[in-house]
């Protein structure tokens, strides 16, 4: 499939990563979001299979990673939440005839760039639907849609399931794809435990800065 923009949403990074509350201070969470941030966009501009990455945020310092990495920066949606991120996103990608959304979170920082050449690589030709969900098959770690409004889309803590039932309304069979990088998501402290024990070793820059904080 050609023509896919990755989609990722932003949100600030002061005040971010609570759930991880009872493991870092509020200035490491804040480090942290900003750091799986560019793991993630080290690894979707290293992907093969995409046309361009846009990153949706008004955050200063997500701002200067993008462009860091070659990504377009917009704001549509950028206050409401993921799924009012995402859904921004592609009504930008909508209005400019692109093929196809890939939207992953940014705190995915085993994610590699081999997998996201597998998520596109698997898609079917549009309209059609390919999700990559998480661990606990609880959330939607990635998400594929040709066009890019093909299945309505509504992110949390439980979406996977739903996100199958709402293709499967709309006529669309969806491609499941399970890869551990994009699967190993990052909300709690356990999360943190599971992604420093989590195998092959991959050098990330999140490794790196959780080894820094004595985890």
């Amino acid at each position: 499939m050609t023509d896919v923009w990755a989609a990722v949403p932003v949100k600030q990074f002061t005040g971010a990563k609570t759930r991880t509350g009872a493991v870092l201070t509020p200035a490491q969470r804040e480090k942290l979001a900003a750091t799986m941030v560019e793991d993630v966009l080290a690894a979707l501009a290293g992907a093969t299979r995409l046309a361009g990455i846009l990153v949706n945020t008004i955050d200063p310092v997500a701002g200067k990673l993008a462009a860091r990495y070659g990504a377009r920066v917009v704001t549509e949606g950028a206050l409401d939440g993921h799924t009012g991120a995402v859904n921004g996103m592609a009504r930008v990608l909508t209005a400019e005839g692109k093929g196809a959304l890939l939207t992953v979170p940014g705190d995915i920082p085993r994610v590699t760039s081999a997998e996201i050449d597998a998520v596109v690589g698997s898609a079917l030709p549009g309209p059609s639907f390919t999700i990559v969900p998480a661990h606990d098959e609880l959330g939607s770690n990635a998400v594929l849609c040709s066009p890019p409004f093909s299945v309505p889309l509504r992110f949390g803590d439980d979406s996977y399931f739903p996100h199958l039932m709402a293709a499967r309304r709309v006529g669309i069979e969806p491609v499941i794809v399970r890869l551990p990088g994009i699967g190993l998501d990052i909300d709690h402290g356990a999360d943190l435990r599971k992604f420093i024990a989590a195998a092959p070793p991959i050098p990330t820059r999140t490794m790196a800065l959780l080894m820094e904080f004595g985890l």
